[in-house]
């Protein structure tokens, strides 16, 4: 029976590890089955006030099948690539670990490393290709299953899948939506791939480009950039880091948000990026905040200490805020 070896940490990992636990037994994916025999992840975080150490999400779905968990941290370590070698596995899988595999890991496996890209490779490769699709607005994504080597993301392709990207669409709601299509293509492509019926294939490297981390300073909003491209920016950066400015020295959150063109607008024209307007849409209060081209509709926002609140609900409390020209902290 084929032994495999998961590796993740994140949410985007689960869907693609339930996946696996119900295909397992003979018939289901393949024919004689498989067995999971490790589950490796990142080692646990201390998180909040107390400092509890918090289980990865796929190590809190592994243990809850009874899975067995492996937390070794560096797999670049001579002792651990040892050890990693005397689970005789025949298949590893990799989706959102964390880490890139030397190739004394990647030679292990008679069948390779497999992996869940959340792009359309060879485009956004690297950690924020979710994001990054939102951000550039593109119409479309996808997942991309890969053999890995050592570089990042640039193995040969095995399969894609395709998935149209909502108009409001969010890296929270797009990288679910992913992750599931990222189950469905990982279990369409380990038979063939077992079988020997696909042939890897070389990507296009005139065509690749590159994402990187995302930090928490790439959220504040320069409003001299046009609305369109701050409306994705808002949903591109939600949850992390989010889209922020400021107002009167404090953290003024943008959760929710729509670009209105100059053309389509009643509203003023020429007033300092930033400046905030009252605008009603569809018997919608909204907070219009000028850009460098168009308009912000803003729907939902938090300001500092507070509440996540309606614009409607902020105006009632913050009037003041009409007319003021948002922007640094200082």
């Amino acid at each position: 029976m084929l032994r495999v070896i998961y590796m993740g940490t994140p949410q985007f990992a689960v869907p693609p590890l339930e996946a696996l636990i119900r295909g397992a037994r003979p018939g289901a994916v393949l024919a004689e089955g498989y067995e999971i025999v490790a589950v490796i992840t990142r080692t646990d975080k201390p998180v909040g006030r107390g400092h509890h150490l918090a289980f990865s999400p796929v190590k809190q779905v592994a243990l809850a099948h009874g899975l067995h968990v492996w937390q070794p941290g560096s797999l670049k370590r001579p002792e651990t690539i040892e050890a990693l070698a005397a689970y005789h596995a025949d298949l590893y899988i990799v989706t959102a670990f964390g880490q890139i595999l030397p190739q004394a890991v990647l030679d292990q496996p008679h069948y390779g490393t497999l992996n869940i890209h959340a792009s359309l490779l060879p485009k956004y490769r690297g950690v924020s290709p979710i994001s990054e699709a939102i951000l550039q607005g593109e119409s479309e994504t996808g997942v991309t299953i890969m053999l890995l080597d050592a570089g990042i993301d640039t193995g040969p392709i095995l399969h894609q899948r395709r998935l149209p990207i909502a108009p409001d669409d969010t890296a929270e709601t797009l990288s679910a939506k992913l992750a599931e299509l990222g189950a469905t293509a990982l279990l369409e492509t380990l038979p063939r791939w077992i079988a020997g019926e696909i042939t890897p294939q070389p990507q296009d490297e005139s065509q690749a480009s590159y994402t990187r981390m995302l930090r928490k300073e790439d959220g504040q909003i320069d409003w001299q950039r046009p609305a369109i491209w701050l409306a994705r920016m808002v949903r591109a950066y939600t949850p992390w880091p989010g889209s922020y400015s400021f107002w009167r020295g404090k953290l003024l959150k943008i959760l929710k948000a729509t670009a209105l063109s100059e053309e389509q607008s009643p509203l003023p024209r020429n007033l300092p990026p930033g400046t905030v307007h009252r605008h009603t849409l569809a018997g919608e209060e909204l907070l219009a905040i000028a850009c460098g081209e168009g308009w912000l509709l803003v729907s939902h926002l938090q300001l500092e200490g507070r509440k996540a609140v309606s614009a409607a609900e902020f105006l009632r409390g913050y009037p003041q805020i009409v007319g003021s020209v948002l922007g640094s902290s200082s």
